[in-house]
């Protein structure tokens, strides 16, 4: 697949099975991503991967997170469950570090920039994924079981794998809806 075409056909599945990206495909997706827009060269991403296994530990973060917020159990148990919905989750952090000339945004979209590399990267593969935010993202619990410092951020988390069904072709967006010329 051309890169134009890739681009211009981009599209999320959260229906993935076996087999995810591994060996020098996986290792291809994380250096797509190591070329995101990086101003000062901060390199300000971290990506932990949970695949096999490691998802059911990444549910129980969820669960507790799920938990300590006083949530149903019937809530509880499908924060649990929701990494299982893909073969392989990776999660996405802006390791945000203090600097002068690059602000903490311009570092959380730089990670942000780097998950969609990567899932780009993946459907180039023959792969698909989705990418996740939800308050998981932002909730503190999660930070701290993931080891992440106080000024950490995660973007997202890019569940990847094969796609069980193939998504209908999004419908085509008129740029002139969302573009304007200044001073014209």
């Amino acid at each position: 697949m051309d890169a134009l075409e890739l681009l211009l056909n981009r599209h999320s599945n959260p229906r993935l099975v076996e087999p995810a990206p591994a060996g020098e495909q996986l290792e291809t997706i994380f250096k797509a991503g190591l070329r995101a827009p990086d101003h000062a060269a901060l390199t300000p991403w971290e990506f932990i991967v949970f695949g096999g296994e490691q998802r059911k530990k990444l549910g129980d973060i969820l669960a507790a997170a799920t938990e300590a917020k006083g949530e149903s159990p019937e809530t509880i148990e499908k924060a649990r469950l929701a990494p299982l919905r893909a073969p392989m989750v990776i999660t996405v952090v802006a390791k945000v570090k203090p600097h002068d000339k690059v602000p903490q945004l311009e570092q959380e979209i730089s990670a942000g920039c780097a998950l969609m590399a990567m899932q780009m990267a993946a459907l180039a593969l023959g792969y698909n994924g989705i990418w996740r935010t939800g308050w998981f993202a932002f909730d503190r619990n999660v930070h701290q079981a993931l080891g992440l410092d106080a000024q950490d951020q995660i973007v997202g988390f890019l569940y990847l794998g094969t796609a069980q069904v193939e998504v209908r072709k999004l419908p085509e967006r008129d740029p002139a809806q969302f573009v304007r010329y200044f001073g014209s």
